[in-house]
């Protein structure tokens, strides 16, 4: 099958997080597809076979472009269209894979070219316009409701990533056997071409011999709003107050965001009991969380599951986690310390943690038996197979 991917993000770029996009184009080529991949200008190419990285323009003088809506995205998008089409005219794809905002285009364009359509539904779009601030328009909301909805409604096979947003979709779509929950559980190294992979650099080697006495604490990911990071740093003196000798380590974040959060570790009188790394590659992330003795996801808002939860649960290290539906969507007390979305029940929640015992051993022994059985990668590839046998 000749397939053409639209992904109109950073790809790849650690920043922008695109991992699921990287893990569905791998697995579909391993199952025979040959791609055209349509990307932005912005990030690395990677080595996947029988795949062929296409990019626009770069138009860095514009900047980087942001996770979640922005003018500048727009403004890419027009080109994402025009090279669709001119690829469209040129070659015969069996199907058209889009992710967001790319299956509005290839909504319209699928009854001219005849191709089948699967929609990637990452998230709802008109509910990232509010969302992330892009906009409180009324009238512009109802559009990309309808054009959603649309969308939805014609493709031919539909990925949504997190049970809420397969409940959400299931309530628009009449035929159910077309839609697919696939989530985001699959993490295995990312090959970038032209780059040294898996390599672990001389200074975490340093700081993991000066720290290895410590019982250390992991966070790795963006560090946004709703991420609660806030609320961990606040939670983190309650965790010192039983355990003096906890350590936590804040993996990620862009430059503005690591001062303005090293200025709250401050002001809460921790900081020398907390280091940011800011932005690191995916080898460095990965040893992070490796030399962790508990991992937290102390996410405040939001209904998408992360996407880290799922590398949590099989990492033999026990999880904490705030009790909210954006993770209790995967997690129950079997596999994770759940905890209110407050400092303190976060750095209690981490100091119970910390003790070694039954329960935290039970918990980790759930969280494999958890994933094996409903998210490892031979249960996504079954998935996409499944989808990918529908539309041929």
């Amino acid at each position: 099958m000749k397939a053409l991917v639209i992904a109109p993000q950073p790809f790849f770029s650690p920043r922008g997080t695109p991992f699921s996009v990287y893990y569905r184009t791998l697995i579909s080529s391993e199952l025979g597809a040959q791609i055209d991949f349509l990307t932005y200008g912005e990030g690395q190419d990677v080595d996947i076979s029988n795949v062929n990285i296409i990019r626009i323009p770069r138009f860095k003088i514009l900047g980087d472009v942001k996770i979640g809506p922005s003018i500048l995205k727009l403004f890419l998008d027009i080109f994402i269209i025009v090279k669709m089409l001119a690829l469209l005219i040129r070659n015969k794809y069996d199907f058209v894979h889009a992710h967001e905002e790319s299956v509005f285009f290839a909504r319209f364009m699928k009854p001219l070219f005849g191709f089948k359509l699967i929609y990637d539904m990452h998230s709802s779009l008109p509910q990232q316009l509010t969302n992330f601030n892009f906009s409180s328009s009324k009238s512009l909301i109802n559009l990309f409701k309808k054009l959603e909805d649309s969308c939805l409604r014609v493709s031919d096979g539909v990925i949504t990533i997190c049970p809420d947003l397969f409940n959400y979709v299931n309530t628009i779509i009449e035929n159910k056997d077309k839609h697919f929950l696939i989530e985001n559980s699959i993490f295995e190294p990312v090959k970038l071409k032209n780059t040294e992979a898996g390599h672990t650099n001389d200074v975490t080697k340093k700081i993991s011999q000066e720290l290895s006495k410590k019982d250390i604490i992991v966070y790795a990911g963006t560090l946004e709003k709703y991420q609660g990071i806030d609320l961990l740093i606040k939670g983190f003196k309650y965790t010192l107050s039983e355990n003096p000798n906890a350590f936590l380590i804040i993996v990620g974040g862009s430059p503005d965001q690591v001062k303005k959060y090293s200025s709250l570790a401050k002001d809460n009188q921790v900081s020398d009991k907390i280091m940011f790394t800011g932005r690191v590659d995916q080898p460095t992330a990965k040893y992070y969380s490796g030399i962790a003795k508990v991992l937290v996801s102390p996410r405040s808002e939001g209904t998408n599951t992360p996407l880290k939860v799922y590398e949590q649960l099989v990492s033999g290290t026990p999880l904490v986690a705030t009790n909210i539906y954006s993770h209790t969507q995967v997690l129950t007390e079997d596999v994770a310390f759940l905890v209110d979305p407050t400092p303190q029940a976060i750095g209690n929640g981490i100091a119970q943690a910390l003790k070694k015992g039954d329960e935290t051993e039970k918990k980790v022994a759930a969280a494999k038996k958890m994933y094996e059985e409903k998210y490892s990668r031979i249960r996504y590839t079954q998935k996409l197979r499944k989808l990918l046998e529908i539309i041929k």
